[in-house]
This record gives C-alpha cells, structure tokens and sequence, in this order.
C-alpha cells in the first residue's frame, strides 16, 4: 500500500475515534441547559427533554474508545504493524511457492500471522487422523460411513467448485457418480488423476483438416449415429469414411481409450453436450480440459480419503 493511502486509512480512523470522544465529552459535559428541563427542540408535538446518557451507555462508549486506540496501537492499520507484527494472513501471493516462502520470512522476522498460526494447528490436530486413514487400502476407507464423511468434506471445499457439490459435475468437467472414466475409475487411476492432476492430450481443431464446414457435419453426423442418434446416412456414411483421422484417440470403434485420456463416444454421455451444435463446436474447434495436481496442496494423506470418497461414489 502506498504511503499516500495508508496515511489516508491511519488519519480517517484516528479522526473517527477522536470524534466520538469529543461527542461523548459534549454530552457528559451539559452545554445545553438545565438538567432536566425542557429544550427548545420541538416535532410533531414531542418535546425533547434535556436528560444526561445512562451510565451504562456512557461507560460502553468510553471503554469502546479506549479498546480501539489500543487495538489500533497493538495490532496496527494499513502500513503500520504494531509492535506485535500481527497480520491476519500473508497478502499479495500469488502461488503456492510464494505462499509458502513468506510464511518462513514471517516466522523468522517473529511475526504473528494469525492464518499461519491456526493452520499450524490444524495440522497438529488433524493431521494423526488423516495418517491414520491413510494407512488403510482406498477400497476400505470407501465401506467407512466416518472416513467418507470426511472425505465429502474435502470434496466440497476443494473440487465442488469444478464438479459440482454432489461430484456430476457440469459441462466440461465430469460426472464422477457414473462409470465413465476418461483416465480409468480404479482406484489407484483416481488417486493417480487427484495427486497429479491431468493435462489432457488436447482434441485439435479438425475443420481444416476434414475440409471445412461439410466434411465436419459428416464426421459429426457419423459420431451421433454411434450413440444411437437418428442421422442423415448419406452424411453418415461419408463421416465414417473419415473417422479414421479421429481413430487414434477415441479408437476405430469409437469407444475411446483411458491412455489418450479420449471419450468414449458410443454411450451418449458427453463431456461438452451432446446435442449436434456442441459436437460440431467440439470436431471443428477441438477441446482442451486441464485439471490441477493436489498433491502440493492437500498432501498425500488428504488425497487418499478424498479418493475413497471419489471411488465409493461409483462403486456402491
């Protein structure tokens, strides 16, 4: 924060707390006549009496001052620290790395970060029982109701975002209660995908390769007849023609392959839609779908209870 803005914060806050020590002393200090008596202030028939605060409220007011002077002295305001160094988290990371490199700067300066402080005990807390699931086989873990519960806790505050609070997930990213796996549904493929994250082998854009507009509507065509979609034959026909170019990922039957990371493409279940437009869009533009590593975030322990999870959703 530059010096202009934190001045700017500092002087605002000094002045708002000065200020309502000089209302609070204007009113202890009756200026306004005698105790008791009627004012000059009038409305709608109701007159206004000159009566003093209740102590109570006196009191609240003077000890809300004084609690936030001191406050302000101890734990600082903008750019001013305070001499405990308190700060509520480390600000202006932008990765992991960097995320990490200044909670060690902070601890050797003596600083009190109070994320760092409440993660740390998190972990001392936390961390024997997720060793202790993690010792146990994925297929195990996902028959334990408690080990589960935790897992869908996880879930939910860390892949939810993408696919979805009850894991079907949404367009572009996959359903996991179902048995269609682009990577493989074993349960060392799923902790494999969750610890390492995948960078999918990119679909590329076929439109120039199958000559444009009409050689995609065929090879479209083609790949809706597959999944039981009613087509055009000749175009069809002429799109099965094609495929070939498209065999080496999904394979000659369309079925996909986990290795290439290709969609199966005969069980009607898609990934980006599967209405005519949306596989046109996805022949003619190809597709790209990137998901992170968690391994450097959660840590393997973590990741093994979310994989249970994961795995027991599609293995009842």
């Amino acid at each position: 924060m530059s010096t202009f803005w934190s001045s700017w914060i500092i002087g605002g806050t000094l002045i708002v707390i000065l200020g309502c020590a000089y209302i609070l002393r204007m009113v202890i200090v009756d200026t306004m006549g005698e105790e008791g008596k009627e004012m000059p202030h009038k409305f709608d028939g109701i007159v206004e009496m000159n009566n003093p605060l209740p102590k109570w409220w006196t009191y609240m007011f003077a000890i809300s001052i004084v609690w936030g002077i001191g406050y302000l002295a101890l734990y600082g305001v903008a750019n001013y620290e305070g001499p405990w160094q308190w700060k509520s988290a480390n600000k202006i990371v932008y990765s992991l790395a960097e995320s990490k490199a200044a909670v060690l700067a902070e601890k050797e300066k003596g600083a009190i970060i109070q994320y760092d402080m409440e993660m740390a005990m998190a972990k001392e807390t936390f961390d024997p029982i997720f060793a202790a699931y993690a010792a146990k086989p994925i297929d195990v873990l996902a028959k334990d109701p408690e080990a589960i519960k935790v897992g869908q806790r996880l879930f939910i505050q860390n892949c939810s975002q993408c696919h979805g609070s009850d894991a079907r997930g949404q367009r572009g990213f996959p359903n996991l209660t179902d048995n269609d796996w682009l990577h493989g549904g074993s349960m060392e493929k799923i902790k494999e995908t969750i610890m390492h994250g995948r960078n999918s082998t990119a679909m590329a854009s076929w439109s120039a390769v199958l000559g444009g507009e009409q050689g995609v509507k065929e090879v479209v065509a083609y790949v809706r007849s597959l999944s039981g979609r009613k087509v055009n034959a000749k175009d069809a026909t002429a799109g099965k023609a094609k495929f070939g170019i498209c065999a080496g990922c999904h394979g000659i039957d369309g079925k996909g392959m986990h290795v290439m990371g290709a969609p199966n493409l005969t069980d009607n279940i898609w990934l980006y839609g599967g209405s005519e437009r949306a596989i046109t869009d996805s022949v003619a533009n190809g597709r790209i779908g990137i998901m992170p590593a968690w391994k450097d975030i959660l840590g393997h322990d973590k990741v093994h209870v979310i994989s249970a999870y994961v795995y027991s959703l599609s293995n009842k």
